[in-house]
């Protein structure tokens, strides 16, 4: 691949990144090494988002990789010279992924999809994180679609308030009490699992 990557037209220097643009005119025009510096760029927080929005890590993964088949398809027609960031949309291809995933039900609960502990050491502070993330998961499934996506795309995107009302398509002042009003009712559930912060299991 870094033989492809040194004679790409991207016309970047070894240690400067092409932008998004940039790599979106390069996957157009078939390459796929482009598409896989997306991949790369962006992979980790697309599965973080879909996993938290679906409890279920192989519902996750499909999501993702889904998403990066539409960046494929799409890209001949992506406008560079559009309102939308490919961040942005990225973004609310794979939410919008993962609410129509779970209206059909596809996700199996939590204790499904359970992993056993690991009996080497450290394993049980590995299963302990394990089960802390587990209960997050869980508590953030319990709570209306609009305030999950944005407590998702808030704590574990790190998307400011105005990044993701532009990828939920609504006000900033929406976001905002969105996430007042997801805070208090995921604290009220962490509360009652016997855990007294949000952070603690981030």
């Amino acid at each position: 691949m870094n033989g492809v990557l040194k004679h790409s037209p991207l016309g970047t220097s070894a240690d400067e990144e092409p932008d998004d643009n940039d790599l979106l005119q390069e996957v157009a025009a078939g390459a796929r090494y482009a598409l896989q510096r997306l991949m790369t760029r962006y992979v980790r927080q697309m599965l973080s988002l879909a996993e938290r929005m679906t409890g279920n890590a192989a519902d996750a993964d499909d999501i993702v990789q889904e998403a990066f088949l539409k960046v494929w398809k799409m890209a001949p027609e992506w406008r560079i010279d559009g309102e939308a960031r490919f961040s942005t949309w990225l973004y609310r291809v794979v939410l919008n992924s993962c609410l129509d995933r779970r209206r059909r039900g596809f996700s199996p609960s939590l204790e499904e999809v359970a992993e056993p502990a690991d009996a080497k050491p450290g394993g049980y502070e590995a299963a302990l994180a394990h089960q802390r993330r587990d209960i997050i998961v869980d508590a953030m499934m319990k709570l209306p679609e609009r305030q999950r996506a944005v407590l998702s795309l808030h704590y574990f995107s790190e998307l400011s308030a105005s990044e993701i009302a532009q990828v939920l398509g609504v006000t900033r002042s929406t976001v905002e009490s969105l996430l007042v009003r997801g805070k208090r009712a995921l604290r009220r559930t962490l509360t009652r699992a016997g855990i007294t912060g949000i952070r603690d299991v981030l």
